[in-house]
């Protein structure tokens, strides 16, 4: 039968050291030559082999497509707590590269004579099961504690968890006897046998026990890949099974996968003449094929595992997700989960995300959305997400990480356009060639489509502004399905609601901004302690407050600890390439108390926003966070927030300089309205009700908030976000283009009307 798997090809080549090289160049031609995966057998008793897994790190650091794996790792030889972390390393070194492929043992002469242990047949079974659970167990990040396995052969004792593989790394086992295909069904991830070692009949038979076993242990037969190593002869006519024409190859492989379910092919032998008219011509006409032969062809279909379907959670019709998503979408059971489930600070555990890779697939999957309006929808761009609405607990999120091309529009008039998932430290090194930049908040990990629709306070707002007033024109899909562009011209209404509330309206796809030229800049990162935090702030905000708009200041500030004096650090960009410029203006913050700790330089924008790590954000927790708009750092305020943070519920404190070229954009220019707030405040806390107690004192000082980093939702806080002529608009632009209230779950202006959906 076939197991609906898609249809790859791989090459298993000698890991000799007799031409050391060689293994190498046949493992780069097979990736120029389209293979999908490379393989080397595991014989660490040979001398004349090179030693396996460095040779796999080597081919890794050689290759830039193509996946690696052993065929297969000796276990007796290999410790399984070290390669479950060697091999996770490689994985996420070579961005998803490396395969797992494990063995039993079998030359046991040769691996007694090395110090590894002679285990009879049974032992040897058993042995590799328990070395399959201390893999999976080191690669489970997700479970609290530290791993633990009880076995005879190999134990974990608490050992500490990970790393996490970048992918899921599949665990292909070579095997022949019923016990080892038991082991297959019940643990594995594939097959893998060579085909010189059977007989006629032996992969039907094999197939059968897997699938008998993966059914007892309550698993799907199709989620074990089928492989098979394979070998041959190209002749001008046929005399043997695969030994003739490419015709005749294509022959006698295509019933082991229709039949057989067979859905990798393992190349023997190091010719390259053999691998070169194997990838010309018998892959794409097996492919073609298979094709014509089974009903998911060669491209295959996707099976979940049954444990992954047994995650799904109510309410959400899987089956009918779009075809055009189904193939990236992630749910509860899936591997990927983990890593788009919440966001930066927080988690998550919704229960489908849809990844479209295009604006016509964002519709597809607002038309999904629209189909289950009883769920939570959360829309995703970077998956910073401190204010909890990229995420939600058993509801939808349309993740818009894939839209993130970044390209000029317009070289003379600086025109950019740049899609909702990019992340700002990506724009940053896009734009920085042009010398250009766009102010986009203080982290690089942050997306574009978040920012740019709530603000963007960065660290170039005093001298260019908020990141929306460099906004130009949005493509938005709006709540009934339809695509707009909204700019001054078309839609200027909704172009306006985009800056500063545009969640509210649709799936903002991509954004035209008109960058900045930014050159050479100033970086001051100073580390002072103070006995009175009241009177750093007050001292700090007078000095960005009168400070030339060349200077941006935030200033992260905490509570005394163990009798220790308070800690502030600030960070500080000076738009400047005169280093005399840049020292005077920190001397002004570096003279408010004493230095702890400093680093100053001279650097481009782009180098400033590289402070992030890989685009997967893996969170736990589920942070309070309030935001709050003031015009002045006052003594009372000041002396307010130094008795919140003295009370222990604050965990992150920080002030952020507004004011100078925000100030020029008139209030009603755009849905983001307290022009005239020189300071954001943010923290947050992890015990609510103590957060919001202490945060109450510090109420009456605002004058607004902003909503990146809000987490309440309530009608009072919508009220402080918005003034009230700027929200009584926002209504009448709500009834206009979501009536039925689609994004009801983005910090939400309500429709005056209510509309059955």
């Amino acid at each position: 039968m076939n197991y609906g798997h898609r249809l790859e090809f791989g090459t298993f080549i000698t890991p000799t050291n007799q031409s050391s090289q060689t293994p190498v160049a046949l493992a780069q031609l097979s990736e120029q030559l389209g293979f999908d995966v490379v393989t080397f057998q595991d014989h660490p008793y040979q001398p004349a082999f090179l030693d396996t897994w460095t040779l796999l790190t080597w081919v890794a650091a050689q290759t830039s497509r193509i996946r690696v794996s052993a065929n297969v790792h000796s276990i007796p030889l290999r410790t399984p707590a070290v390669l479950a972390r060697a091999a996770a390393s490689l994985d996420l070194l070579s961005d998803g590269r490396a395969e797992l492929g494990l063995g039993a043992g079998g030359f046991w002469d040769a691996i007694e004579a090395m110090g590894g242990r002679r285990l009879a047949p049974g032992e040897a079974v058993q042995a590799l099961s328990e070395a399959i659970d201390v893999i999976r167990a080191l690669w489970d990040v997700d479970t609290r504690g530290g791993a633990r396995v009880g076995g005879e052969f190999y134990r974990l004792d608490g050992a500490k968890r990970g790393p996490a593989p970048k992918h899921p790394i599949p665990l292909w086992i070579g095997a022949l006897k019923p016990r080892m295909l038991r082991l297959i069904g019940k643990k594995g991830d594939g097959w893998l046998p060579s085909l010189p070692y059977l007989q006629p009949g032996d992969l039907q038979r094999g197939n059968a026990i897997i699938d008998e076993a993966a059914r007892e242990a309550g698993r799907d037969p199709r989620e074990i890949r089928r492989l098979l190593n394979v070998g041959g002869r190209f002749g001008s006519s046929r005399t043997g099974f695969l030994q003739g024409t490419s015709q005749d190859w294509v022959d006698d492989l295509l019933p082991l996968v229709v039949e057989d379910g067979i859905g990798t092919f393992i190349l023997t032998g190091d010719d390259p003449r053999t691998m070169q008219q194997f990838a010309e011509e018998v892959m794409p006409a097996l492919r073609a094929a298979v094709d014509a032969a089974v009903p998911a062809g060669s491209a295959g279909e996707r099976v979940r595992p049954a444990a992954a379907l047994a995650a799904r959670r109510d309410g959400i019709d899987y089956d009918g997700v779009p075809a055009s998503l189904a193939g990236s979408a992630v749910e509860p059971g899936d591997p990927e989960y983990r890593t788009v489930r919440g966001g930066y600070l927080r988690g998550g555990s919704p229960g489908l995300v849809l990844r479209p890779s295009s604006t016509a697939e964002v519709v597809e999957a607002l038309a999904f959305a629209r189909e289950h309006p009883e769920l939570p929808l959360g829309v995703r761009s970077g998956g910073h997400g401190i204010s909890g609405r990229s995420t939600n607990d058993g509801g939808l999120v349309i993740d818009l990480g894939k839209l993130d091309r970044i390209e000029v529009l317009d070289a003379e008039q600086r025109l950019v356009r740049v899609g909702a998932g990019a992340r700002w430290m990506d724009v940053a090194t896009a734009l920085a060639p042009h010398g250009w930049a766009l102010s986009s908040g203080d982290y690089g990990g942050v997306g574009v489509g978040g920012l740019a629709t709530a603000g963007g306070i960065g660290y170039l707002s005093r001298s260019h502004g908020l990141t929306i007033d460099r906004l130009r024109a949005v493509e938005i899909v709006l709540a009934d399905g339809s695509v707009v562009r909204a700019d001054e011209t078309s839609h200027p209404d909704l172009f306006w609601a985009v800056r500063g509330a545009g969640g509210n309206y649709g799936i903002v796809t991509s954004f035209d901004f008109v960058a900045d030229e930014v050159g050479e800049v100033g970086w001051g990162f100073l580390t002072q302690v103070t006995d009175d935090i009241a009177d750093y702030l007050v001292r700090w905000g007078a000095t960005v407050e009168n400070a030339p708009r060349d200077l941006t200041s935030f200033v992260v500030v905490g509570p005394p600890r163990n009798g220790q004096p308070a800690v502030a650090q600030s960070r500080s960009v000076v738009e400047s390439s005169d280093p005399d410029v840049v020292v005077a203006r920190l001397q002004e913050i570096a003279s408010i108390a004493p230095l702890y700790d400093q680093e100053v330089s001279m650097t481009s924008y782009a180098g400033i926003m590289q402070n992030a790590a890989g685009p997967a954000h893996v969170a736990t927790g589920e942070p309070h966070s309030h935001s709050g708009l003031i015009e002045h750092v006052t003594p009372e305020f000041a002396a307010a927030a130094a008795r919140a943070l003295e009370s222990g519920a604050i965990q992150f404190f920080q002030l952020r300089a507004v004011g100078g070229a925000v100030a020029d954009v008139p209030a009603d220019a755009t849905a983001y309205a307290h022009r005239s707030a020189n300071f954001a405040v943010a923290a947050m806390g992890g015990n609510v009700r103590r957060m919001d107690e202490v945060w109450d004192t510090l109420r009456p000082f605002f004058s607004g908030l902003y909503l990146s980093f809000e987490t309440d939702q309530t009608p009072e806080a919508l009220a402080a976000a918005f003034p009230p002529a700027t929200l009584g608009r926002l209504r009448e632009l709500k009834d206009r283009y979501d009536p039925g209230n689609v994004f009801r779950h983005n910090f939400n202006v309500a429709p005056s009307v209510s509309v059955p959906s």
